[in-house]
């Protein structure tokens, strides 16, 4: 794999290629959530001709989270996001499945950086927890 096939350049890629608002967030959020667990793994995923880029992923111990654009906002959505806690109340979409939680952020809005970085404490936790279960 070339340096320009790595999923941090190809999400570098995507970022810029926004050139808006929506880069920006999602790029500040990235930023976050690599900071927040210094072991996180970025991949891509979910090819597909109507999002030929695919979608961001941050992984540890299986899927954190992922990034998905759309016109109007930033979608940040928790694999595991329903057994999360979220005492600041990030979550904000997604409340319809059992198990999956989305944090949906137009232009101009942002996180709470502390209740962000627990947040992905927290999801990093869980995950850990599940492979712990798993090896008992």
């Amino acid at each position: 794999m070339t340096e320009q096939e790595t999923p941090s350049a190809r999400i570098d890629a995507k970022l810029a290629s926004l050139g808006d608002w929506r880069g920006e967030s999602l790029a500040r959020l990235r930023s976050m959530i690599l900071q927040a667990d210094p072991d996180v793994v970025e991949s891509v995923k979910w090819f597909k001709p109507s999002n030929p880029s695919g979608v961001p992923t941050w992984e540890h111990a299986g899927i954190l989270c992922t990034g998905e654009v759309y016109k109007a906002y930033v979608k940040l959505t928790f694999a595991h996001g329903a057994a999360l806690d979220d005492p600041a109340g990030l979550f904000n979409a997604g409340f319809g499945g059992g198990t999956r939680r989305a944090i949906d952020l137009r232009e101009g809005e942002m996180v709470d950086a502390a209740a962000f970085d627990a947040l992905i404490k927290a999801a990093v936790a869980f995950n850990l927890g599940k492979q712990t279960s798993r090896k008992a």
